[in-house]
Order: C-alpha cells, then sequence, then structure tokens
C-alpha cells in the first residue's frame, strides 16, 4: 500500500484530501501543527481507519518531520500547510512568513535530508498572480501578489522551484482558486454567510461586493491533486479551476435563494450589509486551467449551483461543526487594526 503525507490535514482542503486519499486506498499519514483553523471535528473519524496516522508537528519542527520521513518511507508528500485568511495576514504577517516560508523551506530541506525518492505536490493559490481585471492567468503568468498571504504563498512556490533546479527535488506546484464545501473554517465567505443566515443575521461584504472570485468545489480540487500527483510533470505547475466567477455580492444572493429552497425560515436581518472594504482588496481573480485538462485530462465536475447546495445541506447537519470553533475567531471583523 502506498504511503503519503498530507501536510496540514487537520485544515479545510487537507481534511477532504485525507479522506479521500484514503478512500483510494492510500496509506495516509496527517502532519498537522493545530493552529486555530485544524479542527478535531474535521478528522473525527479517520482514527478509526487502519491506514490513517496522526502527528501533532510543525513543519518547522525539522528534526520531528525528518523522523517521520524516515519511519514511513512515503513515495509522496502533498503540502497543505499554511495560513491561509488574507485578513489574518493583514492584521499579523509574521505568522505568515514562519507558516508558509519558513514552513515550506524546513519541508523541502527535510525531504533532501532524507535522501530517498519522494514526490511532492505543492499546494499554492490563484492569489500570486493579483489582481486581473480582464482574462484568465495562465501558468507562465508573472507573480504579483497584493497581501501579505499572496507574497507569503508567491515566496514558497519559489523555493520550491528554486529547490527543483538546484537539488533536483521532485516536485509540482498546483495554483488553485477559491475552493468551497464541507469543514471550511467559518471566518471565510461561504460558511460564514451561510452560519449567518441560519442564525438570522446580516451578511458583511466588502465595500460594493463586486470583488469576483473563481470557485471549485473541494472534492474537484482533490481529483486534481491527485491527478497532478499520478500523472504531472516535475517542475511544472499546474492552475486548477472551475471557469466560473461570480461577485462577492453574486455569491450571498444565490445563498439566500438556496435557504428559501430549503424553507428555511429567513426574518429581516438577513440581508446583504456593505462593510468597509480590506486594505489592497484584489478585484478579481481568474484561472487559464486548460493546461491540466489537456495534459492530466482533468476538470471540474460539481457546478457551482449543485455545490453550494450540497455545502448548505452539509452546514444544516453538522451544526456542531460551529460550536467545534471559539466564534471569537470568526464573528469579529478583521484585517483592520494598521
Amino acid at each position: 500500500m502506498e504511503k503519503v503525507i498530507v501536510t496540514g490535514g487537520a485544515g479545510f482542503i487537507g481534511s477532504n484530501l485525507v479522506k479521500f486519499l484514503l478512500k483510494k486506498k492510500y496509506f495516509v499519514i496527517n502532519i498537522d501543527k493545530h493552529t486555530y483553523s485544524a479542527n478535531p471535528y474535521n478528522i473525527r473519524n479517520f482514527n478509526k481507519n487502519k491506514n490513517y496516522v496522526f502527528f501533532k508537528a510543525d513543519l518547522n519542527n525539522r528534526k520531528k518531520i525528518i523522523k517521520i520521513l524516515k519511519k514511513y518511507n512515503p513515495k509522496g508528500i502533498f503540502n497543505l500547510a499554511a495560513e491561509t485568511h488574507v485578513d489574518r495576514s493583514i492584521d499579523n504577517p509574521k505568522n505568515f512568513v514562519l507558516s508558509n516560508i519558513l514552513g515550506t523551506y524546513n519541508l523541502l530541506e527535510s525531504i533532501i535530508s532524507h535522501k530517498k525518492r519522494i514526490k511532492l505536490v505543492h499546494v499554492s493559490t490563484d492569489e500570486v498572480y493579483g489582481d486581473l481585471i480582464k482574462g484568465r492567468s495562465k501558468e507562465e503568468f508573472p507573480y504579483k501578489p497584493s497581501s501579505p498571504y499572496s507574497s507569503s504563498k508567491a515566496s514558497a512556490d519559489h523555493l520550491v522551484n528554486a529547490y527543483v533546479r538546484t537539488y533536483n527535488l521532485r516536485a509540482i506546484i498546483s495554483n488553485c482558486c477559491n475552493n468551497y464545501g464541507p469543514n471550511q473554517f467559518p471566518e471565510k465567505l461561504i460558511p460564514k454567510l451561510i452560519f449567518n443566515i441560519i442564525n438570522n443575521k446580516p451578511l458583511p461584504i466588502y465595500s460594493k461586493g463586486k470583488n469576483s472570485r473563481e470557485w471549485l468545489h473541494v472534492n474537484d480540487h482533490c481529483e486534481a491533486l491527485l491527478q497532478i500527483y499520478l500523472k504531472g510533470k516535475i517542475g511544472e505547475s499546474y492552475n486548477v479551476g472551475s471557469g466560473e466567477n461570480l461577485t462577492n455580492k453574486d455569491i450571498a444572493k444565490k445563498l439566500i435563494g438556496i435557504a428559501k429552497q430549503k424553507s428555511i425560515r429567513i426574518n429581516k436581518k438577513v440581508r446583504i450589509k456593505f462593510v468597509k472594504d480590506r486594505p489592497g482588496h484584489d478585484f478579481r481573480y481568474a484561472l487559464n486551467s486548460r493546461k491540466i485538462l489537456k495534459k492530466l485530462g482533468w476538470k471540474a465536475k460539481i457546478p457551482l449551483k449543485i455545490g453550494l447546495s450540497k455545502t448548505f445541506d452539509w452546514y444544516l447537519n453538522n451544526k456542531k461543526f460551529f460550536n467545534s470553533v471559539s466564534k471569537k475567531l470568526y464573528i469579529n471583523r478583521i484585517g483592520i487594526k494598521r
């Protein structure tokens, strides 16, 4: 049975990837340092699986990472360990430098010191390309990150590419658009809006709500990551997107419509409330995903309308998820301290 590591496997995308890989009959080693967004609720059932093991560890603890590599000798690593919320990166950039840049550096050094063939899939973001008013970003586009978050991810990407060229590291980068689906931490747009709709609260949207994002269901993303691991070319990058862009305002409207279809009682408080914009807010992200379709045969399968409805159902059926997270971490506005 092939062994793989998922770093950040207690987070949103990571926990969904662990679940997906276990179904595909991989032996999964989950490494997560359990920061605020790593929720035990996300991995509560994994320990029942004999092909799963968990380690609480920071990637910056190189000795511990090397020890895990020696013990299990994995064939592959999916690196999803990262601080991800743009607003938090505005308030405290240091945590993003430590996790996203230094954490990646220490993982790369650990792989090299292991001296055995490991394939690394480093999971990045569309935000490294920066604001794109028209068209769609291709893999060869220059990086123009705007926030401390996206610049930390861009830095990590450059480190990975440098290690591929200098040290012959077997690594591939994926740049994905905004994900949504089960287990997503409620500071992010879609789960926050769902929480507020369920609890009859206003729906906070930055500025005039015209900022546009491309949305991909996390299950589609997991399929893409496995294809990149199995078929991706070493040293290459692959954009992973759905081609479905929506403004934040339209996402809120769609979720209100879904709630009404599900006969959820909504009072007058549930309405869009425009709030002060975040500093340096990019207007639009959009990916050109033709390369992964042409080279690896992957494309998104879950339409946004269906995916949003199923996501809404998951949160309705897992209200304990919200209770498992301190409301202090997602109720109050952040990204405006400085």
